[in-house]
């Protein structure tokens, strides 16, 4: 079997033979006896030729990481708001062969991330550019790219690349488990006086009131999907056009209502049940989601992914109908203030919020899962509501928003709240626990590292011989 890579001299005498003046972790192809062929020379050659200009900083496997690489990271860490004044050119250097042996051993392990996956990712980041800056020119001027089909492909293979890393992380630490006793052996290891601090936290609940939609709205989106539903059934017209041109569904109109989907994405049961019922070219009937009223077209099935297209309309409230929903709420506040009902009976029987009313309209923090809220890292809109409030003081009737733009109203109450305090084993076991696992996913991460490390090519150019890199690249 023709190994790919072989070692440093091996390489440097290979390209030798054909009077390269290049640095000896350079890779070529070798047959079993270790003598270089001279067809796998000349790819090799072509593929230095192609990186001549802008340098090689490293190969690992059979990625290649250029110097320009080093530099986009650079750009991509400061469009994320964060300053690169301490960052090193090492570090980053060091960052990138870790997402490259990640990947590498993605393919190796056999990994496959669709194309279907990369392509949403890539069109969405398109998206975003051309958003930032309100023309294909300015963008590619901005990312020094001759056209839009060399940035997109430039992009599919980055986010490609990432993908195939992401997911081999998750395959290294999926079965890492930990056991109470290893969570108390963690924090008993931690010097009492460098034990964390927990920044303040609150636990809040809400009731909210949903102004109702007349029944005659609905009607109303209904008969006009039903409209366009014949244009495109009967008459042939272009669903893709009606998409762009009505469609309520911000993200998926203006590439004509397109939407790939597979069972397993975290699509609403609705959407998901009528995509998968339809044959190609069928045009369901509308149909009702938490977001509104749809119709949708199947493009193409392919094996458990279905191309679809859909129109989404969004029946309105009346002023009517949101002057009697704030009357309502401001009529349960005054209750739970005159002490009639308690907060938690008024959310059960009264919210219109389905995830938190049967807890008491207690909300859950979607970052941790339990139901405290760091005041540090809190949804500056959610802090600013909070900021004045005591404990079981209820808010004054707060105007909101759905998920459809549709206005809603609510109250808040503050109903517990911890202090900043530094780490105590009983009372913030769970947050211990998060640490301790993530220590040992850590540790499970850098022993996978070096195994395959060793067990893999990496080339590094001499410039980076003097870096202080956390992972032995160099192979000391």
């Amino acid at each position: 079997m023709i190994s790919k890579f072989i070692n440093s001299r091996l390489c440097f005498a290979a390209l030798a033979l054909v009077g390269l003046q290049m640095q000896a972790q350079e890779v070529v192809e070798v047959d079993s006896t270790g003598v270089a062929a001279s067809q796998q020379v000349i790819d090799t050659v072509k593929t230095f030729e192609k990186f001549k200009v802008d340098g090689v900083s490293a190969q690992v496997g059979k990625y290649i990481v250029l110097d320009s690489d080093i530099d986009r990271k650079y750009i991509q860490i400061e469009q994320q708001g964060f300053s690169t004044a301490d960052i090193t050119r090492c570090e980053l250097l060091g960052t990138l062969m870790e997402e490259k042996l990640y990947a590498h051993h993605a393919i190796q392990d056999s990994v496959i991330i669709p194309d279907a996956q990369v392509n949403a990712t890539t069109d969405q980041q398109i998206q975003y550019m051309l958003a930032q800056f309100n023309s294909e020119e300015q963008v590619l001027k901005f990312y020094k790219k001759k056209s839009m089909p060399e940035l997109r492909a430039e992009l599919f293979q980055i986010n490609k690349d990432n993908m195939l890393a992401s997911e081999m992380q998750n395959k290294i630490i999926e079965g890492v488990e930990i056991t109470p006793e290893e969570v108390r052996t963690f924090f008993n290891s931690i010097p009492v006086d460098e034990r964390p601090l927990f920044s303040a936290e609150v636990e809040i609940a809400q009731i909210v009131i949903e102004p109702e939609i007349p029944q005659e709205e609905i009607q109303k989106v209904i008969d006009r999907l039903n409209e366009f539903r014949r244009g495109i059934v009967e008459n042939g017209e272009s669903f893709a056009t009606k998409a762009v041109l009505y469609s309520q569904d911000p993200g998926s109109s203006t590439k004509g209502g397109k939407i790939s989907l597979k069972r397993s994405d975290n699509f609403v049961k609705e959407f998901k049940d009528v995509a998968f019922s339809l044959q190609e070219g069928e045009v369901s009937e509308p149909f009702e989601s938490e977001f509104g009223y749809h119709i949708l077209m199947v493009d193409k099935i392919r094996g458990q992914t279905v191309d679809v297209r859909h129109i989404l309309l969004i029946p309105d409230v009346t002023d009517e109908t949101v002057a009697v929903a704030k009357a309502k709420i401001e009529n349960i506040r005054q209750r739970i203030v005159d002490g009639e009902l308690t907060f938690a009976e008024a959310a059960k029987s009264e919210s219109d919020e389905k995830e938190t009313k049967n807890d008491g309209g207690q909300l859950v923090n979607p970052v941790s899962g339990d139901t405290r809220f760091d005041l540090t890292k809190m949804d500056p809109v959610l802090s600013q509501q909070i900021y004045n409030l005591k404990d079981q003081e209820v808010s004054q009737v707060l105007t909101d928003a759905d998920r459809t733009g549709r206005k809603k109203f609510k109250i808040i109450m503050v109903t517990d709240r911890y202090d900043e305090h530094q780490a105590d084993y009983s009372k913030d076991y769970e947050k211990i626990q998060d640490l301790a696992l993530n220590d040992k996913r850590r540790r499970a991460i850098e022993e996978w590292q070096d195994e395959k490390i060793l067990e893999t090519f990496v080339s590094v150019n001499r410039d980076y011989y003097d870096c202080d890199f956390a992972s032995n690249w160099i192979k000391n």
